[in-house]
C-alpha cells in the first residue's frame, strides 16, 4: 500500500514493537483476532500492529501506543475451532489518529507516517554506526566461540539500499535491543532522529554485553 491518508484499519496490539520489513509469526485463538484474521484473509486488507504500553495481548483492556506498522498476511493456516497460524510481514510505518470501539476487533483511524524532513544522514554516519554494530556482534561471537556470517547478512541489507531511513530500520531489526529502545527507533520522526535513537540503543546493548561478559 502506498502512502495513505487516514483510513479505518483493523489493529493488532502486541507486547513488542515491530519495525518495517520484519517477519511476524502469529498464533491466533482469541475470538476478536479470529474475526480480524477472517476479515483480512478474505479481503486481502492489511492490518496495523502497535505496541501495548500497559496490559497484555489476551483479554482486552490494554493501553496502546499510537505509532506502529502496517502488516499483511502472507501465509494463513486454519487449525479449526477459530485457531490460525499466520506468517505476516510488516510494511510501512503508521500513526493512529483515533481509536475506535473494539467491535468486532480492535480498530483505529490511522495513516501512513513517512519520515519527516530533517538533517540528512550521511554515508559516513551510517558506516560509523554499522562499524559499531559489527564490533558488537564480533564481541559476542568471540565470547561464544561462534563464526559470524557475512556483513550484509548480519546487517540485513546491501550497499544498494537507497534510503538511509530504511537502512536504519533494517539495522535496528538485527540488534537485540529492549522494547523501549526499539519503539524509540520506530517513533523517531526523521532519519536523523532514528540514527540518534539507534546510537543510544547500541550503547545500551554494548553496556549490557560487557557487563555479562565480566561476570
Amino acid at each position: 500500500m502506498a502512502h495513505f491518508a487516514p483510513v479505518e484499519l483493523p489493529m493488532f496490539p502486541l507486547e513488542t514493537a515491530l519495525l518495517p520489513g520484519q517477519d511476524l509469526p502469529l498464533r491466533i485463538f482469541e475470538p476478536r483476532y479470529t474475526a480480524l484474521v477472517r476479515h483480512c484473509a478474505g479481503s486481502g486488507d492489511p492490518f496495523g500492529v502497535v505496541l501495548i504500553s500497559r496490559g497484555r495481548e489476551v483479554g482486552g483492556g490494554e493501553t496502546r501506543c499510537d505509532v506502529g506498522t502496517l502488516a499483511r498476511i502472507e501465509e494463513c493456516a486454519d487449525l479449526g475451532l477459530g485457531r490460525y497460524l499466520l506468517r505476516c510481514r510488516t510494511g510501512e510505518r503508521i500513526r493512529v489518529a483515533e481509536w475506535l470501539p473494539d467491535d468486532p476487533y480492535p480498530r483505529a483511524i490511522a495513516q501512513s507516517w513517512p519520515d519527516e524532513t530533517g538533517e540528512p544522514v550521511t554515508e559516513t554516519q551510517l558506516l560509523a554506526l554499522e562499524g559499531r554494530v559489527m564490533a558488537l556482534f564480533e564481541r559476542i561471537a568471540a565470547a561464544r566461540g561462534a563464526q559470524l556470517p557475512g556483513r550484509d547478512v548480519l546487517l540485513g541489507y546491501g550497499r544498494a539500499d537507497p534510503e538511509a531511513g530504511q537502512r536504519l530500520y533494517a539495522l535496528a531489526s538485527r540488534i537485540p535491543m529492549g522494547t523501549a529502545d526499539r519503539y524509540a527507533v520506530l517513533s523517531a520522526p526523521s532519519a536523523a532522529a532514528r540514527l540518534a535513537a539507534l546510537d543510544e540503543a547500541v550503547d545500551a546493548v554494548a553496556a549490557i554485553v560487557e557487563f555479562q561478559m565480566s561476570e
